[in-house]
């Protein structure tokens, strides 16, 4: 392999291991090569991204490495935010909600099994509108970010506490728990394009 195919594979696993990261040893082993060899590749791809030409940074937290946003940039991602057409929860928004309030604390991965898709984007949303949390770390290898509800989310459905929370019905699939809560999180979702107008 390459040089340049070398390190276009890593940029692709830093992108698709998301919020989570990637630690070396993982990267060696899709490679196939030693760890040892990655950190030149590495070191350059941290110093292309580091240009100001560039919307993002490689940055390496607890031995994962990961893309972020420059933090110069942090007003342009606020107006997204605020822009109209983000003022309401998609449907996988709403079902990734539904399974981190019923699930917490729950990692990306856990709520993509039942899901069945990908939940970066959700939950990025989510964490914007200050609906989820990090609420710590799980243990075991890659040490996966836990998320919760905040309390944001619970002023927002008018809840004391999590306990308030309609009950699911018995004997359910774990793979059917967004489909149950989506008529209580639908109600959310008019909540929110009624305050947001």
């Amino acid at each position: 392999m390459e040089r340049n195919e070398i390190k276009a594979v890593i940029e692709g696993l830093l992108f698709v291991s998301g919020d989570e990261g990637i630690d070396r040893k993982q990267i060696a082993q899709v490679l196939e090569i030693d760890v040892k060899e990655l950190d030149p590749f590495i070191d350059e791809l941290k110093k292309s991204y580091e240009a100001s030409d560039r919307g993002m940074s490689i940055v390496e937290y607890a031995g994962s490495l990961q893309f972020v946003t420059k933090p110069e940039h942090a007003v342009f991602y606020e107006r997204l935010v605020e822009t109209p057409g983000h003022s309401t929860l998609s449907q996988a928004a709403l079902e990734t909600l539904a399974i981190i309030a019923y699930k917490q604390p729950i990692t990306r991965s856990e709520i993509e099994e039942v899901r069945g898709v990908k939940t970066e984007k959700p939950l990025q949303t989510l964490s914007a509108k200050g609906l989820v949390k990090e609420v710590g770390r799980a243990e075991g290898t890659g040490r996966a970010i836990l998320y919760g509800t905040t309390k944001a989310f619970l002023e927002h459905f008018g809840l004391q506490s999590l306990k308030e929370l309609p009950p699911l019905p018995e004997n359910i699939q774990e793979e059917s728990v967004e489909q149950e809560a989506d008529l209580f999180f639908s109600k959310f979702q008019e909540s929110l394009t009624v305050e947001d107008q």
